[in-house]
């Protein structure tokens, strides 16, 4: 466009109207029909440009039941060398996705406006992960998309700086090693006490999965109902799974019972190396007896070292272990002042603080964009996809009295 501008300003340099401002040229029906045309289409770009910057970019389809890639990510979860119990998320039923050319590893991702969010690294193949992230980049780039990544572990971090991406540390997980876990020490002292209360009152503790699972389907939607009545905002998506027949078939399920009656479950997210397990779902009926979570949790515990597993996973705690240094960014300053005096928004430290119980090995996790501007914007954007949308965050919240242990897993 400049080239062509310029050539015409030079090829009627002498005319009449060289010397004349631009916009008396422009209404001048003598003037050189290169330079109308050139202003002319200078201005019809400029107005693409703006609407381009408003217009929402093209995305793939999401990905459920019905579509064959959902097989295939199925295959890949089943034996991804690189995946972390969270990669689980993927059967969810409402995520997009970005497949290698061998079909061995994804990258999961959700949209919302012009963002594409990815959900952790890439799962699958180690060899096959920095190509993907370039693609996925690639991608929303041709798209005209704002690509970020969210709830990325250290181990992701030379791979998205290969990417030239901003990162910005957004809390902490906690995993607890299995092989050195004991009901010893003061804190989990008190755990033992309270799991010995449950055994006292007769609560006994299984894993079903598969035919077996299917049919407690009823009665386990029946104990979720009641759990979300007390609880704010409804069913999740994005970071955290909600009760769907479907997706909650789709992991083995941990439940309690008392007097044979199930009054609490969990959904177990596996991984193929059996480095780590975690549990997404966690639900519990009026009558369950109290801190019967915390039984549940040390018998999962014992299970999973049973079953070859080396950690266990607790999930994130939401802008835990950030710095307000001077000299620290000024994200991470706000982020820790949030966490310090924003526990009308969100019950922060009341998480890091159960999840503290278990002494668990704190483990930092990022977001990365492109740019260090965008990152306020991505954050929004986790929120809102996990929440269902404003509608989703402006709901009601739970009375005090009626929590009567602040939840567990939290990812954003």
């Amino acid at each position: 466009m400049i080239g062509a501008g310029a050539l015409g300003i030079w090829s009627f340099q002498h005319a009449d109207y060289a010397n004349l401002p631009w916009w008396r040229v422009m209404v001048d029906a003598d003037a050189a029909r290169a330079i109308r045309s050139w202003v002319g289409a200078a201005v019809a770009l400029f107005a693409i440009g703006l609407w381009r910057l408003f217009a929402a970019a093209a995305t793939p389809p999401v990905v459920g039941e019905a579509d064959p890639d959902y097989q295939r990510v199925r295959r890949v979860l089943a034996t991804a060398e690189v995946a972390e119990p969270g990669s689980n998320l993927a059967l969810l039923g409402d995520k997009r996705f970005l497949f290698s050319p061998s079909g061995d590893s994804f990258l999961m991702f959700g949209v919302r406006g012009r963002t594409w969010l990815a959900l952790g690294g890439a799962v699958g193949r180690r060899d096959e992960r920095l190509d993907l992230l370039w693609r996925f980049r690639e991608l929303a780039d041709s798209h005209a998309a704002r690509p970020g990544f969210y709830g990325l572990s250290a181990d992701d971090l030379p791979d998205i700086v290969e990417l030239g991406f901003s990162i910005q540390k957004v809390g902490e997980s906690a995993a607890v090693p299995l092989d050195t876990f004991k009901l010893e020490g003061r804190k989990r002292g008190m755990l033992k006490r309270t799991w010995q209360r449950g055994v006292d009152e007769g609560a006994t503790f299984e894993v079903v999965q598969g035919e077996a699972a299917r049919r407690l389907m009823p009665v386990l939607h029946a104990i979720s109902d009641e759990w979300l009545s007390h609880h704010a905002g409804g069913e999740k998506s994005f970071t955290m799974g909600g009760f769907s027949p479907g997706y909650v078939a789709e992991f083995p399920i941990a439940v309690v019972r008392v007097a044979d009656r199930i009054v609490a479950f969990a959904t177990l997210w596996t991984t193929a190396q059996r480095g780590a397990f975690s549990m997404d779902l966690m639900r519990y009926a009026d009558a369950a007896p109290k801190n019967i979570m915390d039984y549940l949790f040390v018998e999962l515990l014992s299970w999973g070292r049973e079953q070859g597993y080396q950690a266990f996973e607790f999930g994130m705690a939401p802008l835990s272990g950030l710095e307000d240094r001077p000299l620290a960014p000024i994200m991470s300053r706000v982020g820790k002042l949030l966490f310090e005096r924003g526990e009308e928004i969100y019950n922060f430290q009341g998480v890091r603080r159960y999840k503290g119980k278990y002494e668990p090995l704190w483990q930092p996790r990022y977001l990365a964009a492109v740019h260090r501007w965008s990152i306020p914007l991505l954050m929004a954007d986790v929120g809102l996809l996990s929440s269902g949308g404003v509608s989703g965050l402006a709901k009601r919240p739970a009375a005090a009295d009626e929590i009567r242990e602040p939840p567990p897993h939290a990812t954003g």
